[in-house]
């Protein structure tokens, strides 16, 4: 199944079908036990009756028992014999025995067979009434075991036609002492036809009810997919024309579909202005990149024709400029592809120190101020943070009039390396485009001397994955200042 509804619609019709069927199993049986239960009642009812009449000692033929075929009935001794039982009854099973004629027994009231009479039938065999106990007149009584019956099920056949009971066991003891069990039984027919009558509507009603779950289920999953499906489309649609000024539909709810339209829009629109970007580089590098080239095949072509006339100097310089703007492009590049800084231990007073002793051929001399008790450790890339101070210096020096000042300090956490010229500065509207890649002011267009306009772009991409930030400023002297900002580490003293 690759389709979402489909799936969600299988997935609810399981469940459905789990949860009524567990239900419908739970409910049968509740339902089967519930008139079982009754039946057993019925039968335990039944065979009481007919225990209480044994208890008073009625003759076994005299019994008064219930209907064959609402309540079969079969009357044992302590032997296991059949001593009485249902006239009709033909066949019985589940009971304590499987006989339906009983042993002949004149009455329960005597220990074996035989008449409980003299053999003329005339008062006692002692000789007469005048010889009685003196409570003769008072019939002795047995009595009916008040323990909770035995219950089984069984079969009885009655006019040819079997069926089902439940039979219960109940027991009896005559005045004389001689105990009987009574098993009476109570049709299951009921019950069955309650049981099979509930089975039979969930039989029917569960595919109907998953059917019907299914066809909900695939039509609010329909509805509710309905934006995804206008967002594929569209997605694939700005694929094919590439045209990513698209935008996907946003519906009105609230809910994820809402924010996965607003999370798709926000990705085509960093997806469009990285593009743009991307454009933007490949022109301006083509276009930086011409220009020495240019002059360089010219100056070998000159050279070629006129060798007193090759410009070594120039051509040389041109080939720096070119391997300059290589190095530019691939740190570049390797910033863009999200290259993570190191975590080793870097202090930046030191660090700015090595790099003003290694520039012996600057314009103008650069004037430092670092601490000497140091504790300016920051955590990072040092070639990179190299690179950056390397830049600012290099920015300065291009721009400045008579003087140049690095100076290093803590503050409030951070380390703060401070880069000032007092050149003409950067008007306050350009601070920010300054760090756009191949941007050059344009009096700093006419005076630049090879730089390309990658140098700040390039020391605040350094500065961000350091965790810090570089701005530009007005300083003091009237020209830029440049501050970069790093957190230091947690080993040095909050400081100034």
């Amino acid at each position: 199944m690759r389709s979402v509804r489909a799936r969600a619609a299988a997935g609810a019709m399981v469940v459905v079908a789990v949860a009524l069927i567990g239900a419908g199993i739970a409910v049968l049986l509740v339902l089967r036990a519930n008139l079982t239960d009754q039946a057993g009642l019925q039968a335990e009812v039944a065979a009481r009756e007919v225990a209480g009449q044994l208890a008073l000692d009625v003759p076994y033929g005299r019994l008064d028992l219930p209907d064959v075929e609402e309540h079969p009935v079969q009357v044992t001794d302590g032997d296991g014999r059949l001593v009485a039982a249902s006239k009709e009854l033909e066949a019985v099973s589940g009971t304590g025995t499987d006989r339906v004629t009983p042993n002949a027994s004149p009455t329960p009231g005597s220990s074996g067979s035989g008449s409980g009479s003299d053999d003329d039938g005339s008062g006692d065999r002692h000789g007469g009434d005048d010889h009685r106990d003196d409570d003769a007149n008072t019939p002795a009584r047995g009595e009916v075991s008040t323990d909770d019956p035995d219950f089984t099920n069984g079969t009885a056949t009655v006019d040819g036609d079997t069926a089902d009971y439940r039979f219960a066991a109940v027991s009896a003891t005559t005045s004389t002492g001689v105990t009987l069990t009574v098993h009476a039984g109570a049709p299951l027919a009921t019950e069955q036809k309650a049981v099979g009558s509930v089975r039979a509507a969930m039989l029917i009603g569960l595919p109907v009810m998953l059917l019907v779950v299914a066809a909900v289920t695939w039509l609010v999953t329909r509805r509710a997919l309905r934006p995804v499906e206008g967002i594929r489309a569209e997605m694939a649609a700005i694929t094919a024309s590439e045209d990513l000024s698209r935008r996907v539909p946003e519906p009105g709810s609230r809910d994820e579909i809402a924010r996965l339209a607003r999370t798709t829009n926000e990705t085509l629109t960093a997806l469009e202005a990285s593009v743009g970007r991307q454009r933007r580089f490949v022109a301006d590098a083509s276009h930086e990149l011409r220009s020495p080239i240019a002059s360089l095949r010219t100056q070998l072509e000159v050279g070629e024709a006129h060798p007193e006339l090759l410009d070594l100097r120039g051509a040389v310089a041109d080939t720096v400029r070119l391997q300059a703007l290589a190095a530019d492009l691939l740190l570049l590049a390797r910033l863009d592809a999200g290259e993570r800084p190191g975590n080793t231990p870097v202090d930046l007073g030191a660090l700015v120190h090595e790099e003003v002793l290694q520039r012996t051929g600057d314009r103008i001399p650069v004037a430092m101020s670092v601490p000497e008790s140091g504790h300016l450790e920051v955590t990072g890339s040092r070639g990179q943070l190299a690179r950056v101070i390397g830049n600012l210096l290099d920015n300065a020096e291009r721009h400045a009039e008579s003087s140049v000042a690095v100076s290093v300090f803590r503050d409030h956490g951070s380390v703060v390396v401070a880069v000032t010229d007092d050149g003409a500065g950067v008007p306050e509207p350009e601070r920010e485009r300054v760090f756009e890649r191949f941007v050059r002011l344009d009096d700093a267009r006419s005076r630049d001397e090879g730089g390309a306009g990658l140098g700040l772009p390039i020391a605040r991409d350094v500065a961000h994955r350091h965790g810090g930030t570089l701005t530009a400023t007005r300083a003091a002297e009237g020209g830029a200042r440049f501050a970069l900002r790093l957190p230091g580490t947690e080993s040095s003293p909050s400081g100034d």
